[in-house]
């Protein structure tokens, strides 16, 4: 446990952030999963808006804060949580676009392995391209929990894109559906990354709020408030 806390980043003081930690990017998701999900929550966190809390699901202490979008802004979040507050167990519960037609809308993906467009992996100055990775422990739980209430869900590698908006330029080489991709989101290399550097475990579960293949997309309010499945998963994982 670090003295430098608070951070320039979280306001909360030593103990009140639990090991297991949940982490969506919006932090009005946040918000919802204290509210509705946590016994007697307690906010921690309010600067710059990204709300935190520590309460306690089915017993166990569990925390949630968002993270914001991007590798830079999670990375700079995880590695406070890690290094300053001693989190352990960091579960990115999101949101991400469909890139195969097996998977659905409103369907669950376990990211195994998360793909990068991003120089962020590069800080730590690798001989060779460094393969981003989730804690097989926390997977594990996490496949298991899916199957006993029976949910919709997929595992496999997922793509951390720097980038929302693609300009509209044709492939030079495969593409990343081709090689098996399951779906894009904007965060999982770097919480992979900065987990293994500190030997803690990572996972991403995101739900699928649109589809790169169908068209079909879910609106700001949907994403907020009724991808609960992912939320009860990550939880059980406390």
């Amino acid at each position: 446990m670090s003295n430098n806390i608070p951070t320039p980043h979280i306001a909360a003081k030593e103990g009140e952030i639990a090991e297991t930690i949940l982490l969506p990017g919006d932090p009005l998701r946040a918000q919802y999963i204290a509210e509705h999900f946590l016994t007697d929550p307690v906010q921690f966190n309010a600067t710059r808006n990204m709300f935190g809390y520590t309460g306690t699901y089915k017993g166990k202490r569990v925390s949630v804060m968002g993270t914001g979008m991007g590798c830079p802004s999670i990375g700079i979040y995880s590695y406070e949580l890690i290094h300053f507050y001693g989190c352990k167990n960091l579960i990115r519960v999101g949101t991400a676009g469909a890139m195969r037609p097996e998977v659905k809308v409103r369907d669950m993906v376990f990211g195994m392995g998360a793909c990068t467009t991003s120089n962020y992996v590069k800080q730590f100055r690798l001989p060779g391209d460094y393969s981003c990775i989730c804690s097989f422990e926390l997977l594990e739980k996490a496949v298991r929990a899916a199957g006993d209430k029976g949910l919709a869900y997929h595992v496999g590698n997922i793509l951390s894109s720097d980038m929302f908006y693609n300009p509209s330029i044709p492939p030079m080489g495969v593409t990343w559906d081709q090689m098996g991709v399951l779906a894009v989101e904007m965060e999982a290399a770097a919480l992979y990354s900065n987990a293994a550097y500190a030997g803690v475990n990572a996972l991403c579960i995101l739900t699928i709020s649109d589809s790169a293949v169908t068209g079909e997309a879910t609106t700001a309010e949907e994403r907020q408030t009724t991808f609960t499945n992912m939320m009860e998963v990550a939880l059980e994982l406390a």
